[in-house]
């Protein structure tokens, strides 16, 4: 009787899209340190977190795994 026409939230026009691709290098600075150790820089303010990183640190990332809100990446 009564049809949903609201639309879907499964889409991806929803979702935001990250500024980062697996695979992918970047070059970067770590910003800051997370409570684990590694480092934390920022791509248009999406977060990447480096192992084997230090505050200050110019490094060329590959982005092994991007996930909604953040990315994991390792040095080239």
């Amino acid at each position: 009787m009564y049809g949903n026409d609201r639309g879907s939230f499964r889409g991806d026009s929803f979702a935001p899209s990250a500024p980062v691709e697996t695979g992918k290098e970047y070059d970067i600075e770590i910003e800051d340190v997370a409570k684990k150790g590694d480092g934390i820089a920022r791509i248009e303010g999406f977060v990447i977190f480096v192992p084997d990183t230090k505050v200050g640190d110019q490094v060329t990332v590959v982005i092994d795994r991007v996930m909604q809100r953040f990315a994991i990446g390792h040095k080239a």
